[in-house]
């Protein structure tokens, strides 16, 4: 590229079952370049910028190739990479902070596949591909998880006799690094320190919430797996053991994963529709009903959560949906008026950072979602410390 401090960028990466997300950082962490390969293994694609090609992705290994040649092409040469950071959906209990990628590391982000098969796996091809790719480039990883590190046991530990839970089924969460971020630029945005007791709201096709108490993470939504919690796109959120029990009775187990992963939440109530603008443009009774289902679950947890804080100071919102939601968004502040939170309507419809009124009790804020410049300051913190 040319310009000072070219040596001095970090490379993020976000390897999904069939997509590889990438993103290019400078010294001063702004993004540079991004980009996705996506369908992997099917009808892929490479798109860097608005520039879309399609290409034959066999799988990840042809897929991180494509990507860097790709970035040659736009002048980043592997030469001027100072690392590689990767986000890792699970760090199980030992990997719980941003962490250069060592044979040990690896290991336990393997170990810890059982916990999320549907994304480590792809992680670990992805840290493994580069490592045969770009064996001198050093790499690092974030994990979704280690946020909540700081739960109490209370809130981490299911009511299961010790023996089962020692195997790692326990209360994990996710949206880790959207949170952590949400922390570090809520300050920024507002003007203001971080409120004592702030309740975010990560809405997306993923959806969770998080009680953060003086910036640490103390109880959320999400559980052993990112399928707990709420109303999501076709994910069914929160469901009774018995219920889950009796589907794989009726369907068995591997139908029953596909039930509740990718045919329930906003798409099984709708009948076909998980995004919520197509939702909120279609006013048919079952689109409606799917809306106000994902907010009503979307208000039962946040009572929980404030219960879990002891009272609230302040609601941030973050994620596709509640970024650009205005209804959804108007809907859940209705909902916590009770606190005495109040919305300034015409700041809401602009999406503007500040939505709360000079009278509310409770601050409200838009954060916008940099989970990937988060990542790339992880690594950074990372080398700087080496």
């Amino acid at each position: 590229m040319g310009e000072p401090g070219a040596k001095d960028m970090i490379l993020v990466l976000n390897a999904g079952s069939s997509s590889i997300k990438f993103a290019v950082f400078g010294p001063d962490l702004a993004e540079r370049l991004s980009g996705i390969a996506a369908g992997i293994g099917g009808v892929s694609f490479l798109q860097v910028g608005t520039q879309k090609t399609e290409l034959p992705l066999i799988d990840h290994r042809a897929a991180l190739s494509a990507v860097l040649k790709a970035l040659e092409t736009a002048g980043v040469q592997v030469s001027d990479l100072r690392a590689a950071a990767h986000r890792v959906v699970h760090g199980g209990r030992k990997l719980t902070a941003p962490v250069r990628i060592t044979p040990e590391v690896r290991a336990e982000i393997a170990a810890c596949s059982p916990l999320a098969p549907l994304h480590n796996p792809h992680n670990l091809a992805a840290i493994d591909t580069l490592a045969e790719l770009a064996p001198d480039l050093p790499q690092f990883a974030s994990f979704d998880t280690s946020f909540h590190s700081t739960n109490p046991e209370v809130a981490t530990r299911y009511a299961i006799p010790r023996m089962i839970e020692t195997k790692g089924i326990r209360r994990y969460g996710f949206h880790g690094l959207s949170y952590a971020s949400l922390v570090r630029r809520l300050p920024e945005i507002s003007g203001e320190p971080l409120p004592a007791r702030l309740l975010a709201f990560h809405l997306g096709n993923g959806a969770s919430l998080c009680a953060i108490r003086n910036g640490h993470s103390i109880a959320t939504t999400m559980g052993y797996s990112p399928l707990d919690g709420l109303t999501m796109g076709t994910r069914s959120g929160g469901i009774d053991a018995n219920a889950v029990l009796r589907l794989v009775e009726d369907h068995g187990l591997e139908r029953t994963k596909a039930i509740l992963n990718h045919e329930s939440g906003l798409l099984g109530l709708s009948g076909g529709k998980s995004d919520m603008r197509r939702l909120m443009l279609d006013h048919t009774a079952d689109s409606d009903f799917a809306i106000e289902h994902f907010c009503y679950w979307t208000l039962r947890h946040a009572g929980s959560l404030i219960a879990a804080m002891e009272g609230l100071d302040a609601i941030a919102f973050t994620g596709g949906i509640g970024e650009n939601a205005i209804g959804v968004r108007a809907r859940i502040l209705r909902g916590l008026e009770w606190l005495g939170a109040r919305m300034d309507p015409d700041a809401n419809h602009a999406g503007k950072p500040r939505l709360h009124t000079d009278n509310s009790r409770v601050a409200i804020w838009i954060v916008p979602a940099e989970e990937e410049r988060m990542i790339a300051r992880d690594a950074r913190t990372q080398l700087e410390a080496e």
